[in-house]
């Protein structure tokens, strides 16, 4: 019984792959058509933009020529540089810790490092960025031309951990400790440019984001940004209790790739000097 049960899902999974291998055809016919440099792109890129509209090949496509654009505009020498931003690389907030049990890189984000732009103009020029989204129920506009240096930032973290992918790997984890973050370290456009790039430029990459040492009032900010989270990616947030904060962690990641400063071996490494 249980061997037949084996066969009929080995049977489904070569029909899912079959199916989602037509459809990557069939989305870069239409991407390549609108858009020629998308010949260069790897079916792995088109395949995780199709999984985000749930193999709608027109969605799909519509998201990545979008994603496309953005990517000459904002990056248009192909990636960020530390000198674009130093005033968020001064803070020192980000660092790039070892692999969980599957191989996926973790990034940890000690969060009341983190505060508003100070920079000088040109930082403040070079990372502009227009952030739309929508939720169930209606379309949201935030700000047409807000700026901010973090987008510049996001864009150098994820490129620094996609680097570090082993082969076959697609996905990364993100821990953000909240020990210590109050009102000073809030920033609600921050935090939806983190979101947007996640959901509209960079989907199918984050696997998992542990929420850990959240203190009370940061569920104040958590509430005016819940409603722009995408389903797909509130799944993928975890809060995790601080009476079981190691355990869960060790649940995906072993003792020795964990940061010293979460209970595991491993002493921070800031992001650029990873």
């Amino acid at each position: 019984m249980m061997m037949g049960s084996e066969k009929m899902n080995n049977s489904m999974e070569i029909e899912d792959e079959n199916i989602e291998k037509t459809k990557i055809s069939l989305m870069r016919i239409l991407v390549e058509k609108q858009d020629p440099s998308s010949k260069e792109v790897e079916d792995g890129a088109l395949r995780r933009f199709l999984r985000a509209r749930d193999l709608d090949v027109e969605k799909a496509s519509n998201m990545f020529l979008k994603y496309l654009n953005w990517k000459r505009n904002f990056v248009p020498n192909g990636s960020i540089s530390p000198s674009e931003i130093r005033h968020e690389i001064q803070q020192n907030k980000m660092f790039l810790q070892g692999w969980d049990k599957k191989g996926r890189p973790i990034a940890l984000l000690l969060a009341a490092r983190h505060f508003q732009h100070e920079g000088g103009v040109d930082e403040f020029k070079r990372t502009y960025f227009t952030f739309q989204t929508s939720t169930n129920s209606q379309n949201v506009l935030v700000d047409d031309d807000f700026e901010f240096s973090l987008t510049g930032f996001i864009v150098y973290l994820f490129d620094k951990v996609i680097t570090r992918m082993p082969p076959g790997q697609e996905k990364f984890i993100v821990i953000g400790d909240l020990k210590g973050w109050g009102y000073a370290n809030s920033d609600i456009r921050a935090f939806l440019a983190a979101l947007s790039l996640v959901q509209d430029y960079y989907p199918e990459r984050l696997e998992k984001l542990f929420v850990v040492h959240a203190p009370y009032i940061f569920m104040t900010a958590w509430k005016v940004v819940y409603p722009f989270i995408d389903p797909k990616t509130r799944k993928k947030m975890i809060f995790v209790d601080n009476k079981s904060l190691k355990s869960t962690l060790l649940e995906e990641i072993d003792e020795s790739q964990l940061p010293a400063t979460l209970g595991g071996k491993l002493e921070l490494v800031p992001i650029h000097n990873s």
